[in-house]
């Protein structure tokens, strides 16, 4: 929101090489750094060995999406959003079948559970649509001169 501060999001194994370029970058960065990783749990009612499996599921589905927000990089002519996750190609149905926290409330009530699901998955789509174009907007090429992260306005 401010853009001026490092921001990821992180699955480290979904992705271990954006995880550790994360770490790294934030560490190197001299302002504010923000790192969220998603985080595997017993409670999410899987079985462990299953984790790394089930955050490339998260990734894989746009649940977790990655990036990374450098503000240095717009003065490198470069967009400082970088989505480092692929449009989804699992779908969160799939996803949150593996997992028994959401299978207690399909369970429960299988059409809330149903108009839930569908409802979520219009939102992770819309929110990596939102991503995506914002890494583009970022672009210097995109922005308007003299805004924040463009180039200024040349001098006549």
């Amino acid at each position: 929101t401010y853009g001026h501060a490092y921001v990821a999001r992180v699955a480290m194994a979904a992705k271990d090489a954006q995880t550790v370029n994360a770490f790294k970058e934030a560490e190197s960065f001299p302002g504010t750094s923000v790192i969220v990783a998603y985080s595997h749990c017993i409670a999410h009612g899987y079985d462990m060995a299953d984790a790394v499996k089930q955050q490339e599921r998260a990734v894989d589905s746009a649940y977790w999406s990655l990036f990374r927000y450098d503000p240095r990089k717009a003065a490198l002519g470069e967009s400082p959003l970088k989505l480092d996750s692929g449009a989804p190609k699992l779908s969160l149905a799939e996803f949150l079948a593996h997992e028994n926290r959401f299978k207690q409330v399909q369970h429960t009530n299988p059409e809330q559970f149903k108009r839930l699901v569908e409802e979520s998955q219009r939102s992770v789509r819309e929110r990596f649509a939102l991503l995506e174009q914002l890494a583009k907007a970022m672009s210097p090429a995109n922005l308007v001169p003299g805004a924040a992260g463009a180039p200024p306005k040349a001098r006549a």
